[in-house]
C-alpha cells in the first residue's frame, strides 16, 4: 500500500498545514476551515495524476484541439462532520464526481474510554468506480477503517484513495495492517509520532470538528 505523504515536500502546501495547526489562527474558524478546503484542492490536483485519461477531441472556434481527459468515474466520500470543509475542496476540483457521507462518531464511556458508533451512510453505488475517501485526522485508524467498510457495502470499486490531513504512525499502520487490498492508495498531509492517552494526535491540530464548526455538547 503506497503512502504519499504530501508535506514531505517543500510546497505552499505546508503553509496551510501549518495555519490549520497554528493556536492562534485556529480562533477564525473561517481560516480554519478554508485552509482544509484548500488542502483538499492540493490533494485532488496530486489525486488526479493517478487517474486513467483518454484521449478526447475538443472543439475550439478555430480548430480542434487533442486533450487527455480522466476517464474514471469518482465518488467523494467523507466522515461526518469535520470532514465537510475538506471534502468541500475536493469536489471544487472533482466538480462532476457523485458523493457520500458516512456518519461515524466516538461515542465515550463513563471510564473516559470510546469507541467508533456509525450511524449512517449515503452513497451512490460505487462498482468499479475511484472512490476518495477522507477525514481531517487519522489518529487511531479506527473510523477511517469503519468508513471504508460502510462504503464497501455500495459495492467495489476500482481504487480508493484514502485522505487525511494529519495522520499518526499509529494510525497510518493501523491502516496498513486492517486493508491489506491493494487498490488503496493512503494520501497524509503530515504524519505525527504520538496519540495522547484521549488518543488525539500530538502535535496534530486538535478536534477539527469543533474548530471548523464549533464545540459539541457530549
Amino acid at each position: 500500500m503506497v503512502v504519499n505523504t504530501l508535506g514531505e515536500k517543500n510546497s505552499l502546501f505546508n503553509q496551510f498545514i501549518a495555519e490549520i495547526r497554528d493556536i492562534n489562527i485556529q480562533k477564525d474558524p473561517l481560516r480554519f476551515r478554508r485552509n482544509l478546503e484548500r488542502v483538499g484542492e492540493i490533494f485532488a490536483y496530486e489525486i488526479s495524476k493517478e487517474l486513467d485519461f483518454t484521449e478526447s477531441a475538443i472543439q475550439t472556434p478555430l480548430g480542434e484541439s487533442l486533450t487527455n481527459l480522466p476517464s474514471c468515474e469518482v465518488v467523494v466520500a467523507s466522515i461526518l462532520r469535520a470532514g465537510l470543509p475538506l471534502h468541500t475542496g475536493l469536489l471544487n476540483y472533482f466538480d462532476r464526481s457523485e458523493n457520500a457521507f458516512i456518519s461515524a462518531y466516538r461515542k465515550y464511556s463513563d471510564d473516559g474510554e470510546f469507541k467508533i458508533n456509525f450511524e449512517y451512510i449515503s452513497s451512490p453505488s460505487i462498482d468499479g468506480k475511484v472512490v476518495i475517501l477522507a477525514d481531517p485526522m487519522l489518529a487511531t485508524g479506527s473510523s477511517m477503517e469503519l468508513a471504508y467498510k460502510a462504503m464497501l457495502t455500495k459495492g467495489t470499486p476500482k481504487h480508493v484513495h484514502i485522505v487525511a490531513v494529519i495522520g499518526s504512525e499509529e494510525g497510518v499502520e493501523f491502516i496498513k495492517n486492517k486493508l491489506t487490498n491493494e487498490n488503496i492508495t493512503i494520501w497524509m498531509g503530515a504524519v505525527d509520532k504520538d496519540l495522547n492517552s484521549k488518543s488525539y494526535i500530538v502535535p496534530g491540530c486538535g478536534d477539527a470538528g469543533d474548530l471548523a464548526f464549533g464545540a459539541k455538547l457530549g
